[in-house]
């Protein structure tokens, strides 16, 4: 028999006696608070269909999830023995004893990483399991969540009432008619749950397959877009719709934090090479740029929440992309520049009160030299949590040591899971709590803070923060 899981109550807080008490203290009051998701990837079609099912444990917790098989990938694990889909069709492994098998031969690969504290906590808290996932008690920990999986109490609505989840957004295409959100609000289920404008395929003009996106754009607004100012009206149109099926934000992904405004006529002319089909590198981030300062001039209008996402180098193995598509654990970060590039967005908004510009980015040199002397200063801006690869409990202490003292804990927006892994928000939410109780009780133990002052900064980060930078 494997040995028993190892939980602690105290997990994650520091060694220091005095420290910890008052950091026990402080998590207790969050602990039960319910979860505020206002950005993650989850499949809306899960809350749609009542009778949903996750399938198999690998179909749930391995195949989907790009931080499990990055891992393995990285240690020379085929994509093919987990189970992925090739994009030729290829042979894969289809069964799914196999692929937990080979999962659970290289858990221990994840000892220390964010990912083995989410899924340790996630097996024992969600599915019961107190056993240590390894090579000998893999089949009969997989009968175990297979068993739970097969039940009514772990269908995805019932998890959500579960997990005590209050507001979920989706991320969804500005060209998804949203069918499954309709779905959720015709059932009469009370969960809410709802949509988050992505423009992405349709603003950067070197994503893939851009023009067939105008297309889809058009098809959905009921707007022929034929030239920049109908292409306006169409996106205008499509945050309206969101924003009637209850979503709060909207979200945009760029390589670079780069924004700058082109002329009326300067965007037409991009726009009419883009439909052509003629589109250069160097329209592609003039475009992206004057389309960011074009967003938040809709946000201003609107109330949608923007939420930009910088630095990440997508799908940097050619390799993989060939054979298996994008998302497949190959992004990598890129360093990061943002009082020059923001600077044309926020000299013309950033001293707007009715926009809220969220800001996430994956070079963590910016946050004391850069986006907390920002965040601290324009009314418009907000920081968000520690994303992607610094989600974790080294990544989130990093953070809070090098942007509180200059932005302030106000200037910053709590957490979010930023999952597709459905079953490991619980665990996402509890390790950033745990980790806010730590260095918030430093801060009391040093004399910066007093109880009563902590007591408000844990609630604010577990809850009130995400709550009232997404106006939920």
């Amino acid at each position: 028999m494997a040995s028993k899981m190892h939980l602690p109550d105290d997990r994650y807080f520091g060694p220091d006696p005095r420290q910890k008490e008052v950091a026990q203290r402080l998590y207790a009051q969050v602990a039960n608070l319910p979860l505020i998701c206002p950005h993650g990837h989850v499949d809306p079609r899960m809350f749609a269909d009542p009778d949903y099912s996750f399938g198999s444990p690998a179909d749930l917790l391995i195949i989907p999830d790009h931080y499990v098989f990055r891992m393995l990938y990285s240690q020379g694990v085929p994509m093919e023995a987990l189970g992925i889909p090739r994009k030729d069709g290829g042979t894969v492994e289809k069964d799914h004893r196999k692929v937990w098998q080979t999962f659970a031969d290289h858990f221990r690969l994840f000892r220390a990483t964010p990912t083995g504290m989410w899924l340790t906590h996630e097996l024992f808290s969600v599915f019961g399991v107190e056993e240590k996932l390894c090579g000998e008690s893999a089949q009969r920990i997989y009968d175990q969540i297979a068993a739970k999986l097969a039940t009514p109490e772990f269908r995805p609505r019932a998890l959500f009432e579960r997990f005590n989840i209050e507001f979920m957004s989706t991320t969804d295409a500005a060209t998804d008619p949203l069918p499954h959100h309709q779905a959720i609000r015709k059932s009469g289920w009370k969960g809410r749950v709802v949509p988050c404008f992505r423009p992405d395929a349709v603003v950067n003009l070197d994503a893939a397959d851009w023009r067939k996106s105008i297309q889809a754009l058009s098809a959905v607004s009921g707007i022929e877009v034929k030239s920049y100012k109908t292409y306006l009206a169409a996106l205008e149109n499509r945050r309206a719709f969101f924003k009637g099926m209850g979503a709060t934000a909207t979200d945009h992904a760029a390589t670079t934090a780069y924004t700058g405004e082109l002329s009326v006529r300067q965007a037409e002319t991009i726009f009419r090479r883009a439909l052509a089909g003629k589109a250069t590198a160097e329209d592609a981030t003039l475009f992206t740029g004057h389309m960011l300062m074009e967003m938040a001039r809709m946000s201003i209008e609107d109330g949608l929440v923007m939420q930009l996402h910088v630095g990440s180098f997508r799908n940097h193995n050619p390799l993989l992309y060939e054979r298996f598509g994008a998302d497949m654990g190959a992004d990598i970060p890129t360093a990061g520049e943002f009082t020059r590039n923001l600077r044309p967005l926020l000299g013309k908004y950033g001293n707007e009160t009715r926009l809220t510009l969220i800001l996430f980015n994956l070079d963590e040199s910016t946050y004391s030299r850069e986006l907390a002397p920002l965040a601290g200063h324009y009314p418009a801006l907000r920081l968000g949590p520690p994303w992607w690869f610094f989600d974790s409990l080294n990544g989130m202490e990093r953070f809070r040591e090098l942007v509180i003292e200059t932005a302030g804990l106000a200037n910053t927006v709590g957490f979010n899971d930023d999952t597709r892994a459905y079953p490991s928000i619980p665990a996402r939410h509890d390790l950033s709590r745990r980790v806010d109780a730590n260095w918030i009780a430093g801060l009391v133990v040093r004399g910066i803070v007093d109880v009563e002052d902590a007591e408000e900064m844990i609630q604010d980060t577990a809850y009130r923060l995400a709550k009232q930078a997404y106006k939920v």
